[in-house]
């Protein structure tokens, strides 16, 4: 696998610091787990914060900070949702299970191994959606995409910054070709048409800091029944 498009600093450094909202958070764990160039420089950038962090003088704490962290616990655990009950045997059965792998045998990703992944959806000619559910975030923006050989996806904008990892197949755009591996990061400056080549499907996980906008009138029409 020759990875040629990478995470930006910029990403790296909101990953690293916990501040990627989680859906885009997942799309770069799946391009890091294969990804040694961007775990390289993820790891570069976690010690330069370290080492700042280090040479920060300590500040002294207020005398009650200590009281009023356990008082902050006590109010959240007080206003924390009683846990659901076990599932029944029949409702632990019914539960959909997370596939070891996708359609025509591609391996899931391994940081989607604990994502509840839903049925595929028609979403225009030959594309397809499942919705990724994340247990650290069921309301997250998380979506695998399934598309045909040769087939165009919608010319489109972004309310915010859209990530997407290619898990197979490939694609080209007016910024390169993507394949296995890369990462596509286009912010709400960009608009584009990815094409998926013909020589076979094309597998990706997309997630969105905020919304798809189609262009055109078929992609007005459309616009309701994506949910990306």
């Amino acid at each position: 696998m020759t990875i040629r498009h990478h995470a930006s600093d910029e990403s790296l450094l909101r990953y690293a610091a916990g501040q990627l909202p989680a859906g885009p958070a997942r799309v770069l764990a799946v391009h890091l787990a294969t990804c040694a160039c961007c775990r390289e420089r993820l790891a570069a950038l976690e010690a330069v914060g370290g080492a700042l962090l280090e040479a920060t003088a300590p500040v002294p704490m207020a005398p009650d900070a200590f009281a009023a962290a356990l008082r902050a616990i006590d109010r959240e655990e007080a206003t924390r949702a009683p846990a659901a009950p076990a599932p029944t045997h029949l409702e632990a059965r019914a539960k959909p299970r997370t596939p070891a792998t996708l359609p025509g045998g591609i391996p899931l990703p391994a940081p989607l191994q604990d994502c509840e992944i839903g049925p595929w959806r028609w979403i225009g000619l030959g594309v397809r959606a499942s919705t990724v559910r994340l247990p650290e975030d069921p309301q997250a923006r998380l979506t695998l995409l399934r598309v045909g050989p040769g087939r165009k996806l919608p010319e489109h904008g972004h309310v915010g910054t859209e990530f997407t990892q290619v898990i197979s197949g490939s694609f080209s755009d007016g910024f390169g070709r993507y394949g296995p591996g890369d990462l596509s990061e286009m912010d709400q400056e960009i608009e584009h048409q990815p094409i998926v080549d013909r020589d076979g499907e094309c597998y990706c996980l997309a997630a969105l800091e905020g919304s798809m906008r189609l262009n055109g009138f078929f992609g007005r029409l459309m616009q309701p029944f994506v949910r990306i």
